[in-house]
């Protein structure tokens, strides 16, 4: 079914995959403008946020967008920031581990959540460096959004 999660073996092929050689301001803008010009062809009310090292290069909301859409991308960024892996990845991890993030790791709930939509930005042979995030939409396609925008930016 196509509203299935992917299993932690899968995103953790597309973490594998996605990954830069080196990641720039200007990547981060070409990144974060591939994310605004997809969301504006769909109509899509989403936040987008690229950061790298704590510092936001790319920041937009298109009509739509809430202030609790940037909440949600602080709180996903966040589980990035600490986990080292996208906020989908961390959330099916504890799923297949038979609990819930939230129990799991007894974080807060107003900083941290586990939802779809925030991947790793990460620089081969030196690891994440950053994150980029989306919300606005179901947190599948948050994440099916930043995935398929990395995916076109790397050229795979």
């Amino acid at each position: 079914m196509a509203d299935d999660f992917p299993s932690l073996a899968e995103l953790a092929a597309e973490e594998e995959e996605l990954q830069f050689t080196g990641f720039t301001n200007d990547d981060a803008w070409d990144l974060g403008s591939a994310l605004v010009a997809a969301a504006r062809r769909d109509g899509a009310p989403v936040a987008v946020a690229v950061v790298r090292n704590g510092h936001r290069l790319f920041s937009a909301a298109l009509p739509g967008a809430t202030p609790d859409n940037d909440t949600w991308i602080e709180r996903k960024m966040r589980v990035v920031h600490r986990f080292g892996h996208g906020s989908l990845y961390v959330r099916q991890a504890s799923v297949e581990r038979g609990t819930t993030f939230e129990a799991e790791f007894g974080l807060d709930p107003l900083r941290y959540a586990a939802h779809g939509g925030a991947f790793p930005v990460s620089v081969r042979s030196v690891g994440p460096v950053g994150a980029v995030a989306v919300s606005g939409l179901p947190q599948l396609a948050d994440h099916r959004v930043v995935v398929a925008a990395v995916r076109a930016h790397l050229g795979r």
